[in-house]
């Protein structure tokens, strides 16, 4: 059945505006099931979008005022980090056009990934875009219009604005950007800014000695290569490379081509799809859309999530292995808003910059949406069955933020105080074992998240 116009014209929309860089068209009003499935289409790949508008939070409890706030956030958007990619496929689109069994949508094909790559290597692959700048800048501007009474205390006390970072190169100018911005919105706490500190344990756990039981297990678990061995290896995968195939060459030339070399083909094809909507500064012209159809990329995006979800996410129900580490990160976030609580914090705020390697650990481990279905081994991960989605859950820039809020003491009583939680700028519930402050509140005493959080 042909796909009605209406929706037809919706996909095309949401495509247009993940590609143009403009939020706004959605963001009104949260993304519409259409924008959200065009999304999911480039996975970890996909450029931030604030998941809620800030007119629609609940209002801060009465007689409570902001005191501190942090957070945790991917870097912004960047260019792939080598060129394998895009050499690989311009190396077949070559050998094809020398026999000429291109098609004529395949000979538009090379001049797209060249500009590419061109726009990789002129920001340096690896680092972060022009649209990572935007997306972080972005962010900034929103925290300090959600908190202006904060950074206005935090001004007037002198408190320091802790910024902590991986210490990569993306995450620093990540930082940068997102500090930038934040003092141009507000100069009262310019001064108050502090210049990035490396922190590698807290922000790049994965790759330290710490966690080299994480790093064998991704590099030689047998249920975990078994798994992905059984994903990859659907014969939808083989028929899906097939058809993206087809479409860019005559068929002559593809006979010649083994199910591993279109397969290897249509997943490196895929993997630049997702890179051009972060390169869209530097690459404005550059549109693979029409290289891959929906139904095609979603494939591939799959099998990248399977990925993803197997080595950074809940991965297996009963096994810890993938998430456990981010404990440390956890702990961080509640030890600051509970310094801040009791005195001991002296900083008005603190904002770190990290990788999808930690947030999407970090996550499962706090049982944030779409992050709480580990697989059962009998039952791999599969769209139908989860609902984990790469794009939704650490697209690039992706962010928790903790806002602690401080009631007036009141005839000797100490003061009390409550957390609110934003993932991605959406008011998000604690976990269920945690208890808010009021039924269907978003606030949630920080005493309860002490105990129901360190539980974890």
């Amino acid at each position: 059945m042909k796909r009605s116009l209406a929706a037809t014209l919706a996909m095309s929309f949401a495509a247009t505006v993940i590609l143009s860089g403009s939020a706004s068209a959605h963001a009104r009003d949260g993304e519409s099931p259409s924008v959200r499935a065009v999304r999911d289409l480039y996975g970890t790949k996909a450029p931030y979008a604030p998941q809620e508008p800030a007119g629609r939070y609940q209002r801060v409890p009465k007689g409570f005022t902001a005191v501190f706030t942090e957070n945790v956030a991917r870097h912004g958007s960047r260019a792939m980090t080598d060129s394998g990619d895009g050499d690989a496929v311009l190396a077949v689109l070559r050998r094809a056009q020398q026999q000429n069994a291109l098609t004529g949508l395949g000979s538009k094909l090379a001049p797209q990934v060249r500009a590419l790559l061109s726009a990789a290597a002129e920001v340096g692959y690896g680092n972060l875009s022009g649209r990572g700048v935007q997306e972080q800048r972005g962010i900034a501007r929103r925290t300090e219009q959600r908190l202006p009474d904060l950074f206005h205390a935090i001004a007037a006390k002198g408190e320091p604005i802790e910024i902590e970072t991986s210490g990569v190169t993306r995450a620093v100018d990540s930082a940068r950007a997102f500090t930038g911005a934040l003092a141009a919105a507000d100069p009262e706490v310019a001064g108050l800014i502090k210049d990035p500190v490396t922190d590698k344990d807290l922000l790049y756990f994965h790759k330290q000695p710490q966690n080299a039981d994480y790093q064998a297990y991704v590099a030689k678990d047998p249920q975990l290569a078994a798994v992905l061995q059984r994903i990859d290896g659907k014969p939808r995968t083989e028929r899906t490379a097939q058809h993206v195939v087809s479409r860019l060459f005559r068929a002559d030339f593809a006979a010649t081509m083994s199910t591993g070399d279109e397969i290897s083909f249509a997943r490196s094809l895929h993997q630049l799809f997702g890179a051009a909507p972060d390169l869209a500064v530097e690459a404005p012209t550059v549109d693979l859309r029409p290289f891959l159809t929906p139904e095609d990329a979603r494939w591939f995006a799959y099998l990248d999530d399977a990925e993803e979800f197997y080595e950074k996410g809940p991965a297996f129900a009963g096994r810890t292995i993938t998430y456990k580490m981010a404990g440390v990160l956890l702990d961080d976030l509640l030890a600051q808003a509970e310094a801040k609580a009791g005195g001991a914090g002296g900083s008005g705020a603190v904002f770190r910059f990290t990788h999808a390697e930690e947030i999407e650990p970090l996550a499962a481990l706090m049982g944030l949406p779409g992050s709480t279905s580990p697989a059962r081994p009998d039952e791999p991960y599969a769209y139908g069955n989860n609902p984990w989605r790469g794009a939704r859950v650490a697209p690039m820039a992706a962010n928790v933020q903790w806002d602690v809020y401080a009631s007036t003491p009141k005839e000797g009583k100490p003061a009390k105080y409550l957390v609110r939680m934003l993932y991605n700028e959406k008011e998000t519930a604690f976990k269920a074992a945690c208890s808010p402050a009021g039924k269907g509140s978003y606030f949630y005493e920080l005493a309860e998240l002490r105990s129901c959080l360190k539980s974890s």
